[in-house]
């Protein structure tokens, strides 16, 4: 059997490739290369399938968050001041739709015509999203969230300008004292990061369940348990959803429940589990203010058949402090606290912001412990 079709039917059974395999490659052509051919053979290989190939610099650039390679093979970059224009690959479409492939291979993923898509995790924590025609025009799209390169206290934070220096105290408190709480903002907007430098502020003894579409959340605490989706088969079975891990979630005792992102059906289980006693859940939210959230809550509730009064219902007793974030230029920042008030239906008034405190500013004094003054 050929290099290439052993390579071929281990990336169409969705094998991610190992060192191992890649020795076994390069050891395939030892008849005709020798053992300094098969040297470089096996360097180029694992190159080629263990790493990023061309896109291998710029994820390993420090300042850029996102790659993102269109169907003309076009490539761009997030480095903080918006996607720019970064060349093309040299193969063009083709390309694109190989290194598209054999990245979700790495990502343990299948893609092709019967499965034209995919959200995985790279070795090294990159962040992979992939999709193939005729899902997407003009070839196949990768898109590649490059984590962290270290984990960010909120002390890092404030020094990195993403809020004042003397809100420290108070997120502290809003961790330590379980309020509930969403972390709401726009794609890029530092959501995760916020959230896990949250997480690490909270009680060492806490036993936090995590719960994630695809693994991102990276949380400094010694007891952590991460839950991930799984993705159907190409038969079209075997998939786990977000709702169906919080239902499991709930089982483990955790003493902190964390929906990485709340972006579906599991807002129902979400909202039952912090009305039954499970004290400072939290989660992420996309939304355009901290205003809308209730809103994106409400159109969220309709996933899961949930009545826009059932909703807010759950909402007003569930959910207590929103976080709301903004991108300004490179920087990522805290814009508002709000907090859910008890009307009908449930609101999110702003408390504090960088101008001072807000109209409901007392009652999140009140929920974390501090003085009004």
């Amino acid at each position: 059997m050929s290099v290439e079709r052993a390579r071929l039917r281990s990336v169409l059974a969705g094998v991610p490739p190992t060192e191992a395999s890649v020795g076994a490659l390069a050891a395939a052509e030892a008849a005709r290369l020798g053992s300094e051919g098969v040297r470089r053979r096996r360097s180029e290989l694992r190159s080629e399938l263990l790493g990023l190939g061309p896109l291998d610099d710029l994820v390993h650039d420090p300042a850029v968050s996102d790659v993102a390679v269109n169907g003309d093979g076009s490539v761009w970059c997030d480095d903080g001041g918006g996607m720019s224009p970064r060349g093309f690959l040299p193969g063009g479409s083709q390309d694109v739709r190989r290194l598209a492939v054999r990245l979700a291979a790495m990502a343990g993923r299948r893609l092709d015509d019967a499965a034209p898509y995919v959200d995985g995790l790279l070795p090294g924590g990159v962040r992979l999203h992939a999709v193939l025609p005729p899902l997407v025009a003009d070839g196949a799209h990768v898109t590649l969230r490059v984590p962290a390169r270290r984990e960010l206290s909120l002390a890092d934070l404030a020094a990195l300008g993403s809020f004042p220096r003397e809100w420290v105290p108070l997120l502290v408190a809003l961790v330590r004292r379980r309020v509930a709480f969403l972390v709401s903002g726009g794609t890029g907007a530092g959501k995760t990061t916020l959230l896990a430098a949250l997480l690490g502020a909270g009680d060492s003894g806490d036993r936090v369940v995590v719960v994630e579409d695809v693994r991102e959340l990276l949380v400094d605490r010694p007891h952590v348990v991460r839950m991930e989706a799984r993705p159907p088969n190409v038969e079209g079975v075997g998939a786990v959803t977000l709702s169906v891990l919080v239902r499991q979630a709930l089982r483990m005792r955790p003493d902190r429940l964390v929906v990485g992102e709340v972006r579906g059906p599991e807002v129902r289980e979400l909202l039952t589990a912090l009305n039954t006693g499970h004290e400072g859940g939290c989660g992420t939210l996309h939304a355009n203010a901290a205003e809308d959230v209730v809103t994106r809550l409400v159109a969220l509730g309709a996933l899961a058949d949930l009545t826009p009064a059932a909703v807010h219902a759950q909402v007003a007793s569930a959910v207590q402090v929103v976080l709301h974030l903004r991108r300004e230029g490179a920087a990522r920042v805290l814009d508002a606290w709000g907090i859910v008030t008890g009307e009908d239906p449930p609101r999110v008034h702003r408390a504090l912001d960088r101008d001072g405190p807000g109209p409901t500013w007392p009652r999140l004094a009140e929920l974390l412990g501090v003085s009004t003054c």
